[in-house]
């Protein structure tokens, strides 16, 4: 009797090894899932504009220190509306808009006649509020065109800003209509910028009436 033949077993193919994650090469895949994120791209950096708010604050506060209320007011209202983003200067600008609303609301009642006008234009030139004396100015000559005093202040406004055809035109209609102003703008630190001016010059200075020729004395002989 013939013996069985046994089967003859393969041996199993050999496996081939997986590399590990620190001997992939550059070209391989990272797996499904843990895709690389890519670099997020550099924000530019927004120009500070709080050298410029600074500025409009600080006009404020000028403003606030001659009590010009109305123009600091406004100069606070824009810090807080037009730089949101500059919130440190919220808080003081905030304050003082509080401050000039408050002066407003309290404010003296406003000149009516043009010598009201005249002298809180006066009161405005002293404190070096060059704007609101020419408003005064303006309001009393729409009054009384013919007052020598307020065009002779209407001049000295306009000298201070350095408008000499202004001051110029006003002087000398201040001098048809009242002489004497001649006199104060000779000595008056306000017309210091038209010294030189030969217009400035021909207004204030005396006319030059041409001298009758003096008469010598008769000599009288005594015997």
């Amino acid at each position: 009797m013939a013996k069985p033949r046994r089967a003859k077993t393969r041996p199993a193919p050999a496996r081939r090894a997986r590399p590990s994650k620190a001997g992939r090469s550059p070209q391989s895949k990272p797996p499904v899932g843990l895709q690389a994120v890519p670099a997020r791209p550099a924000i530019p950096e927004r120009k500070s504009s709080y050298i410029e708010a600074v500025g409009v604050y600080e006009r404020g506060v000028e403003a606030l220190q001659r009590r010009d209320y109305s123009a600091a007011a406004d100069r606070f209202r824009e810090v807080l509306q037009r730089y949101p983003e500059e919130r440190e200067l919220h808080e003081r600008a905030g304050l003082y808009l509080r401050v000039c609303e408050r002066e407003i609301r309290h404010v003296e009642p406003q000149p009516q006649t043009p010598e009201e006008r005249i002298f809180a234009a006066t009161l405005a030139l002293n404190a070096n509020a060059d704007e609101e004396a020419r408003a005064h100015l303006m309001r009393a000559l729409a009054d009384d065109p013919d007052n020598g005093n307020a065009h002779y202040m209407l001049a000295a406004v306009y000298a201070r800003r350095g408008d000499t055809a202004g001051a110029i035109k006003e002087l000398r209609q201040a001098g048809a209509l009242d002489p004497e102003t001649r006199a104060l703008a000779r000595r008056d630190a306000d017309f210091d910028v038209l010294r030189d001016d030969e217009q400035f010059r021909q207004i204030v200075e005396p006319p030059t009436v041409p001298g009758a020729v003096r008469r010598r004395p008769r000599h009288r002989g005594g015997r």
